[in-house]
């Protein structure tokens, strides 16, 4: 198999996930560090967000979650269900596009974790459907937090996405760090209306930061897979099922920069936790072909027999650019491999009953 890496910095009813075999803790998350401390997630019933709220209540942190609907099941019982969550989470009822909203939520706070932010493909009201909820929704935010006097910092969640695309994209070989960013103009000339999104919220986030004395560390990660919490599809786990159905590619290359959702979560409270964290950090653990990605589930489940289904989709040569790990590992993310990231997805996604096989 070709694996194409990134580059590393020196060469009372418990939910029936607790039943599979992947870790639901990561190493040091025991420690109740977050004792005393009271902070927030945004969206939390969202793929990263849901991971995010479990792993702090496991570090001791009283979680203020907000939701979009307090009376859908489907957004909020796998968090009421979570360990520690009967003592130490608290649910509020929060939109993005309505200034004030958040102001409940942030009440007290030392953190807020803003993670809300939609994603959808295909778009067609961008404006409404993507823009506005990203920027709006990501100052709507901010202003909540601005006037909470023991908030330290915000988290913000991006994406790689406000990264890529540049004037110019990244020349073969390139290694793409923290100082590149996306260029709202080339996007919207190619109406990459997510990437969009996402650079305009990081960049109104950081104007905004700047000019009302808030500490602000963003977050980029590349394509999340890993387990699922919530009992609902996010994209990037319905994109990784149609690739393995289908075989349909969800990025016309096939190449997909990929990391483990628990790696994610666990560098958002590392960027709050660690008083010398700052501005942004890449989140790629491996870059993958899609044919990658498919022998290593033919290894594990080979009565698929996958491997001779995607034989001619075989990605031959090197990859177009790396992405560098180094400030992500200096914050204290230990990545997990992509191949157990695979194998626990589609476990998961087993256990949840959205694959059958």
């Amino acid at each position: 198999m070709l694996k194409v890496a990134a580059l590393p910095s020196d060469s009372p009813k418990r939910p029936a996930l607790h039943l599979l075999k992947f870790p639901t803790e990561l190493p040091g998350f025991r420690e109740m560090i977050g004792e005393g401390k009271v902070v927030c997630v945004t969206g939390a019933s969202g793929f990263i967000a849901s991971w995010l709220v479990k792993l702090l209540l496991q570090r001791g942190y009283t979680v203020h979650a907000t939701v979009r609907s307090l009376d859908d099941p489907k957004k909020t019982q796998h968090l009421l269900d979570f360990d520690g969550a009967k003592e130490r989470l608290s649910l509020f009822e929060a939109s993005l596009l309505e200034e004030g909203s958040f102001d409940s939520a942030v009440k007290g706070c030392h953190c807020v974790f803003h993670t809300a932010s939609p994603i959808m493909f295909p778009v067609s009201g961008q404006q409404a459907q993507l823009l506005d909820p990203a920027v709006k929704g990501t100052l709507n935010v901010l202003k909540s937090a601005a006037k909470v006097p023991s908030l330290k910092r915000v988290v913000l969640t991006s994406s790689i996405s406000a990264v890529l695309y540049g004037v110019k994209p990244p020349e073969f070989g390139a290694v793409v760090d923290e100082t590149w960013f996306s260029d709202p103009e080339t996007c919207e000339q190619k109406e990459l209306w997510y990437p969009l999104s996402k650079t305009l919220a990081e960049n109104a986030a950081v104007e905004f930061a700047k000019n009302n004395g808030l500490e602000l560390v963003v977050i980029n990660p590349g394509f999340v897979i890993g387990p699922i919490l919530q009992p609902t599809l996010n994209i990037t786990s319905e994109g990784f099922i149609r690739l393995i159905e289908t075989g349909k590619e969800i990025f016309p290359d096939g190449i997909y920069r990929l990391v483990d959702v628990r790696d994610v979560a666990n560098a958002h409270i590392l960027a709050f936790e660690n008083p010398q964290a700052n501005g942004r950090y890449l989140l790629v653990a491996d870059i993958y072909h899609s044919s990658d990605i498919m022998e290593n589930i033919n290894q594990n489940y080979p009565s698929l027999d996958y491997s001779e289904r995607y034989k001619d989709s075989k990605y031959v040569g090197t990859p177009p650019f790396f992405v560098s790990r180094t400030k992500a590992e200096s914050l204290g993310v230990k990545f997990t491999t992509v191949e157990d990231s695979i194998k626990d997805t589609v476990e998961s996604l087993k256990e949840k009953k959205f694959l059958s096989f």
